[in-house]
Formats: structure tokens, sequence, C-alpha cells
């Protein structure tokens, strides 16, 4: 009796270790697959960040010219062409996530690159430059237009819900916007030549820029859900970050080369394009999802953020101790974000 006891219990201890060895055989199995992805998408964002600044860099150098030559200042080429140009990721993204049926993407995208733009790429370019000198009074119209634009979206969604009215109105916006930023283009200086080389220029360093953000975003997000991040906070932190590279990459090479009145026009520009157009567009397609979490947060900084622009601007001067409290709220935004 004792002898088939201890057997059962030698055979019970060998079936427990060959268990534990193949659930460590599949925990292993799964590790190794899970790596092997992290390093694809690791190397995915690699790759596209490296597209992504040379096609910036192609961008800005052929739209300052092409700009130029129509005789629209520096500035207005970064708060027109340039702005809307590294924006088309942020509206790709809105319109697929609408067609994804995940359109709470669309909100968290549209506040969450709005803070990233102000927050990040004029802190980072404040620093980069050491010092943003403006020769364009953006207190004329711009400024006031942006935070105009900011408590438009604030009040149009305290609702949580965008109407067709309310969409069509944002479209208004941006195109009395764009007639007031040609219009004081209008007998800037003398106008200069461009070939045809600048314009081919222009579209590949667009397509380059578009490419390279559309597949970064794509690395992030994937590298996002892999830890287990909710979608909200995907759409605030990783997808506003992935659609704002653009902006990033193309502020720091503009304030590298001296044309910082591009880069805050960039940024300007970026975010009245992403309230007004990002926001809009994908809202005919489908019904827009506001999640209320972002109403009690995010908006608000976003808010914030936008006042701050104005202040630090107001001298037509942004110093790099400015970047720094902009980076710093950029912190605090991805610190709450996670809580």
């Amino acid at each position: 009796m004792i002898w088939r006891v201890g057997n059962c219990l030698v055979l019970y201890y060998l079936m427990v270790l060959q268990l534990h060895k193949k659930v460590y055989i599949c925990t292993a199995v799964i590790h190794t697959f899970m790596l092997i992805d992290v390093l694809m998408y690791g190397g995915l964002f690699v790759g596209s960040l490296v597209v992504l600044l040379k096609g910036s860099d192609w961008f800005v150098d052929s739209a300052e010219e092409i700009g130029l030559s129509m005789g629209i200042s520096p500035f207005l080429i970064g708060v027109t062409i340039v702005a809307f140009g590294t924006s088309l990721p942020e509206l790709a993204a809105s319109i697929a996530s609408v067609l994804a049926d995940d359109s709470k993407i669309v909100v968290g995208n549209v506040v969450g690159s709005n803070i990233t733009n102000i927050a990040l790429v004029l802190g980072l370019t404040a620093l980069v430059a050491k010092e943003i000198k403006l020769e364009y009074n953006i207190w004329h119209i711009d400024m006031p237009y942006l935070w105009g634009s900011a408590f438009f979206l604030w009040l149009a969604l305290k609702d949580l819900h965008l109407s067709l009215g309310e969409a069509i109105l944002f479209l208004g916006g941006i195109g009395i916007f764009l007639a007031y930023s040609f219009k004081q283009s209008d007998g800037y200086g003398t106008k200069t030549k461009s070939s045809w080389k600048t314009y081919a220029f222009f579209v590949l360093g667009g397509a380059f820029v578009w490419v390279g953000a559309k597949y970064t975003i794509t690395a992030i997000t994937q590298l996002s859900t892999m830890v287990g991040i909710g979608s909200e906070i995907i759409a605030l932190t990783a997808v506003a970050l992935g659609t704002s590279l653009p902006e990033v990459i193309v502020s720091i090479n503009a304030a590298r080369k001296g044309k910082t009145s591009i880069a805050v026009g960039n940024v300007l520009g970026s975010n009245i394009f992403n309230t007004y157009v990002v926001m809009a567009i994908p809202s005919f397609l489908g019904t827009l999802e506001i999640p209320p979490q972002i109403m009690d947060f995010s908006m608000p900084l976003m808010i914030v953020m936008t006042i701050l622009f104005g202040m630090v601007s107001n001298n037509k001067n942004i110093t790099r101790w400015e970047g720094l409290l902009l980076i710093l709220f950029y912190a605090f935004f991805l610190v709450e974000s996670f809580k």
C-alpha cells in the first residue's frame, strides 16, 4: 500500500514537472515572438523617422522658395503651406479612425496634437534656436484667431457631440483664416524665381513626410498597444505625438537654419488646421464619439497652452527659458495622461 502511494506521488510530481516545463517553453516562445514584434516595430519607427527627417528637410526648403517666389512672407509660408502640409497626417489618421469605427481617436488626436504642437514643438524649437524672434506681429489676427478656434472647439464639444452645422462652421472658419492670410501676403516684397526642381522637391518632400509619419504612427501605436494602453490614452499621446512628428521635425529643422518664423507659423497654423479641418471633415464620414474624460482634463489643458502661447509671444520674442517651461507642461501632460 505504501509502495503504491509512493509511486502515485512520484508520478504526480513527474506530471507537474512536465506541465511546468511545457508552460515554461510556451511562455518562452510567447516572449520571443513579443520581442521580435517589438524589434520589428522599433525598426519600423527608426526607418520611418529617417524618411520623415529627409522629407521635412526638402519640404521646408522648397516651401520657402515657392512662397518667396509668390511674394509670401516666411511667417505666412509657415502658417499656411508648411503648417497644412505637416498636418495632413492628423487628417489621414482621423479619417482612417472613423472608417475603422473607432472615431473617439479623432478628438483625442486633435486635442493631443494641439497640446503637443505648443508644449513640445514650440518648446524644442526655442531650445534649439536659443531664442525665437518674430518679425511679424502675430497679435494682429493670427493669435486671436488661434484662441478663438480653441474656445470654439471647447464650446462645440461641451455636449459631447459635434453636429453637422458646427462642422460646416468649422470649415467656414478655416476659409476666413486662409483668405485673410493670403490677403496679408500681397505686396510683401520682391518675388524670386523658382525652378521646376523646387516644385519636384516640394512634392517629393511632402510625400516623404506623409509616408514617414504614417508608418511612424503605425509603429508607435503598435508598441503602445503591446503594453496594454487604452485607446483614448493612445490617441492623446502616442497617436498625437506620431501625427505631430512632422511639425516637430520641420520646426526644429527650420529653427536650426535660422528660419524661426516658419517654425512658429507652423505651430500656429497647424493648430488652427487641426481644430477646424481635422475635426470637421471626419464628422462628415460618421458620428464622432467624444470621450467625457477628454473634456475633464485634456481640453482645459489645451486652452491653457493656447493662452500661454500668446503670453510668451506677446513681445515678439520667445526665449529658451520659456521653451523649457513649455516642455515642462508637456511632461505634466504625459504624467497626468498615464495616471
